[in-house]
C-alpha cells in the first residue's frame, strides 16, 4: 500500500509539472468556450434554479449533458468568469482520472508498475492537452471520471456479485452518460474486461464444455443488457439533438465511402500521433471528397494487418485483443462514420481510447523484450538477466515519460488564449479555413481590425462559401470605414445563406451609414422576420425610420425594444428625444431619467435632459445635468453654453 501511495504522488507530481501553465491560460472565446460559458447566461449566472432546470430539460450546442452544465455553473458560482478557476477544476478532474485509472488497473491485474506506466502515459501525453486545457472540454474530464468509477464498481461487482454493487455500476454509468454520450461504448469495454484481466469468460474450454462457454457469454451479455439499453437510449437522444441543431448536416451530405475512408485514416493518424505527438491542432480540416484514395487504402490495410496480428497472438497475450478493441470500439462514436461537424479528427477524442493502446504498450513491450532475449539465450541465463531487463525497461520508461512531459509542456503554451491556439493550428495544418476564421474573430475582439480582415480574406480564399466569414469580413470593412466593400461582403453572405439574419442586420447598418435609409430599413425588416425578438434590430430599424422622417412608425419599434429588453438605455433616450420634439416634456423627461439610471455616464443624454428641464422651468435640475455632462465630457460645448445661459438668467 505504501508503494501505491508513493506511485500516486509521483503521478500527481509529473502531471503538475507538465500542466501547471494551464492555470495562466485564458478562455478560447470563439471556439465553444464562448458558447458554453461566456455568452451562455444560464451557465455564467452560476447555480440557479432556472439554470438547473435548463440543464436537464434543454439541449445546447448540439449536446444534452446536464452534469457537464452543472459543473460549469458551479465554476461560475465559485470563480465567476476568471479562467484560472475553471482550468483548475479541469486539472483536478484530470488528476483524479489518473489516480482512478492506476487504481483500476492495479486492482484488476496486480501488475502495479505496468499499471503505473499506463497511468503515467495517460497523465502526460500531449494528445490529452486539448481535453485538459480547453475549458469547454470539461465533458471529457467529467465523463471519464464516471467511466472509471463505473469500471471500479464493476470490478467489485464481478468479484462479489450482488444487487447493490450492480446498482452502483448503473448509477455511475448513468452519471457518465449525463456528462458526455461517448460512454455508450462502455458496456462493450466491460465485456472486454470479462475476457481479460477479470477472466470471467471461459476462453479455451474442452470440447465437452463448448456449451458452457456459450452460456457464460450469454449470461454476461444478459447481465449487461440494462447498460446496453441505456447506451441505445443515449445514442438516440444524441442523434436527435444534433440533427435538430444542424450538427448532422455534413453527415447527410458526405457519402458513406468518404466517411469510411476518413475513419480509416483517422485510426492510423491517431496511432501515429500517439507515437510521435507533433503538429497537434485544435481543428483538423476534413478533406471531404478530396481525400486521396491511396491514403484510405493504406490506412485500411494497416488496420486489417494490426487486427490479424492481434488475433494471431491474442490467445497467448490476452491484453492484445483487449487493448486493441478498447481503442477501436471507444473511437467508433467519434471516428466520423456518423460525421458531426467539419473536423476530420480531434485530439480530445483520444482521451479514453488511447488507454487501450497504452495497455498494449505497457504489457506488450516487456513481453516482447523477454521473448527476444529468451530466443537468443539459454533458459539457464534467464533468471540472472531478469534484473538487467527490468532496469533497462525502467530507464526506457523514464525517458519516454520525460520526453512526453517536455512535449506536453510546450503544447500547453499554445493554449494560452484564442490567438495563440489558432495561429498554431494554421502553422501545423493546411487549408484550415476554420482556423483562419476563428483567428480573425480573436483579432477582431482585440481591435486588430486590419489583421482580422486579412485572416477572414485568407479563410475565404480556401473556402469561398462561408457565409459567416463573408459577414465577419464585412464587419471589419465597416469598422475600417469601407462601407461599399462591407455591403458587398454582406450581400455575398446573404446569397450563400438567405436566412442569415445577422448578415441582413449588418447590411442595414452599412446602408444606414451610406444614408441609403430606405434600403437600410428594408434590410432590418428582413432581419427581423428571421429574428423577431432581437432588440438591436428593432432599435436600428427605428433609427432608419427616423432618418426617413417616419417618426410615428419609429415609436412602436422603440417601445418593442424596451419590451424585449427593459434595460436598453438608447431606446429610452431616443423615445425621450422624440417625445420632447412632439411637445410632451413630462414623458420625455421620464424616459431620459430611466435611461440615465441604467447608463449614468452618457454626457449627451444629460445635456438633452437638461434642455427639457430648462424648458419646464426646473432650472436647478437643468444646471445639475449640464454640469454632469461637462464632468463626463469637459469639451461638450453645447452643455457649457446652455449652462452659461441659465446661470446668466438667474
Amino acid at each position: 500500500m505504501k508503494r501505491e501511495r508513493l506511485i500516486g504522488l509521483l503521478l500527481v507530481a509529473i502531471t503538475l509539472v507538465a500542466f501547471w501553465q494551464v492555470l495562466g491560460n485564458g478562455f478560447i472565446k470563439f471556439f465553444d468556450d464562448g458558447e458554453y460559458i461566456l455568452q451562455n447566461h444560464f451557465v455564467s449566472d452560476g447555480l440557479t434554479k432556472t439554470g438547473i432546470v435548463w440543464a436537464f430539460t434543454k439541449s445546447h450546442s448540439g449536446n444534452w449533458h446536464p452534469l457537464t452544465w452543472l459543473s460549469h455553473m458551479l465554476d461560475c458560482q465559485l470563480y465567476g468568469l476568471k479562467p484560472t478557476g475553471h482550468h483548475l477544476t479541469s486539472l483536478l478532474f484530470h488528476i483524479a482520472n489518473i489516480l482512478l485509472l492506476f487504481l483500476l488497473l492495479a486492482r484488476m491485474t496486480g501488475a502495479v508498475w505496468r499499471s503505473a506506466f499506463v497511468a503515467a502515459l495517460f497523465a502526460i501525453h500531449p494528445l490529452h492537452v486539448e481535453s485538459v486545457a480547453w475549458v469547454a472540454e470539461r465533458k471529457d474530464m467529467l465523463s471519464t471520471f464516471f467511466w472509471l468509477l463505473t469500471m471500479l464498481a464493476y470490478v467489485s461487482y464481478a468479484r462479489h456479485p450482488g444487487l447493490g454493487r450492480y446498482l452502483l455500476v448503473v448509477l455511475f454509468f448513468t452519471l457518465g452518460l449525463m456528462s458526455k454520450p461517448m460512454l455508450v461504448t462502455l458496456p462493450i469495454v466491460l465485456l472486454l474486461m470479462d475476457y481479460w484481466p477479470l477472466k470471467r469468460l471461459v476462453t479455451q474450454p474442452p470440447r465437452s464444455t463448448l456449451n458452457t462457454q456459450h452460456s457464460t457469454l450469454n449470461r454476461l451479455l444478459i447481465e449487461k443488457s440494462p447498460l446496453f439499453a441505456m447506451s441505445a437510449a443515449s445514442s438516440v437522444i444524441t442523434y436527435i439533438v444534433q440533427q435538430k441543431q444542424g450538427a448532422m448536416a455534413v453527415f447527410e451530405e458526405l457519402p458513406l465511402g468518404v466517411r469510411a475512408g476518413n475513419a480509416a485514416v483517422s485510426y492510423a493518424r491517431y496511432i501515429g500521433k500517439m507515437i510521435w505527438p507533433d503538429n497537434l491542432a485544435i481543428f483538423y480540416p476534413h478533406a471531404m471528397e478530396s481525400l486521396p484514395l491511396w491514403q484510405a487504402v493504406a490506412a485500411g490495410l494497416l488496420f486489417v494487418s494490426i487486427t490479424v496480428l492481434v488475433v494471431r497472438y491474442g490467445r497467448r497475450h490476452q491484453y492484445l485483443p483487449v487493448g486493441w478493441c478498447w481503442y477501436v470500439v471507444t473511437l467508433v462514436p467519434v471516428i466520423g462514420l456518423v460525421q458531426v461537424g467539419m473536423q476530420s479528427m480531434a485530439d480530445r477524442y483520444t482521451y479514453v481510447p488511447l488507454i487501450g493502446l497504452f495497455i498494449v504498450v505497457a504489457w506488450g513491450v516487456p513481453d516482447l523484450l523477454t521473448r527476444k532475449a529468451d530466443s537468443r539465450r539459454g533458459r539457464s541465463r534467464r533468471a540472472s538477466e531478469a534484473p538487467d531487463r527490468t532496469k533497462t525497461l525502467a530507464w526506457l520508461g523514464v525517458l519516454v515519460i520525460a520526453a512526453l512531459m517536455a512535449r506536453t509542456w510546450v503544447q500547453v503554451r499554445y493554449w494560452q488564449y484564442s490567438i495563440t491556439v489558432f495561429e498554431h493550428a494554421i502553422a501545423c495544418t493546411s487549408g484550415n479555413s476554420i482556423a483562419y476564421g476563428d483567428l480573425g474573430l480573436a483579432l477582431l475582439d482585440e481591435g486588430r481590425i486590419a489583421e482580422a480582415a486579412d485572416r477572414f480574406a485568407e479563410s475565404l480564399e480556401i473556402n469561398p462559401d462561408q457565409h459567416e466569414a463573408h459577414s465577419n469580413l464585412g464587419i471589419c470593412l465597416y469598422r475600417l470605414g469601407k462601407m461599399d466593400e462591407a455591403v458587398k461582403q454582406y450581400r455575398m453572405a446573404i446569397r450563400i445563406k438567405p436566412t442569415y439574419a445577422d448578415a441582413h442586420y449588418n447590411l442595414g447598418n452599412a446602408l444606414l451609414k451610406l444614408n441609403r435609409f430606405d434600403e437600410a430599413a428594408a434590410s432590418y425588416r428582413k432581419a427581423l422576420r428571421l429574428k423577431p425578438d432581437d432588440p438591436d434590430m428593432h432599435n436600428n430599424l427605428a433609427n432608419a425610420l427616423i432618418r426617413q422622417g417616419k417618426v410615428e412608425e419609429a415609436i412602436p419599434e422603440y417601445r418593442e425594444v424596451l419590451r424585449l429588453k427593459p434595460d436598453y438605455p438608447m431606446a429610452y433616450f431616443n423615445l425621450g428625444y422624440i417625445l420632447g420634439r412632439q411637445g410632451k416634456p413630462g414623458q420625455a423627461i421620464s424616459y431620459f431619467e430611466k435611461g440615465l439610471r441604467i447608463t449614468p455616464d452618457d454626457a449627451n443624454a444629460h445635456f438633452q435632459l437638461g434642455l427639457l428641464l430648462a424648458k419646464a422651468g426646473r432650472i436647478d435640475e437643468a444646471a445639475r445635468h449640464y454640469r454632469e455632462a461637462l464632468k463626463i465630457e469637459p469639451n461638450h460645448a453645447d452643455a457649457r453654453k446652455s449652462l452659461r445661459e441659465i446661470l446668466s438668467r438667474s
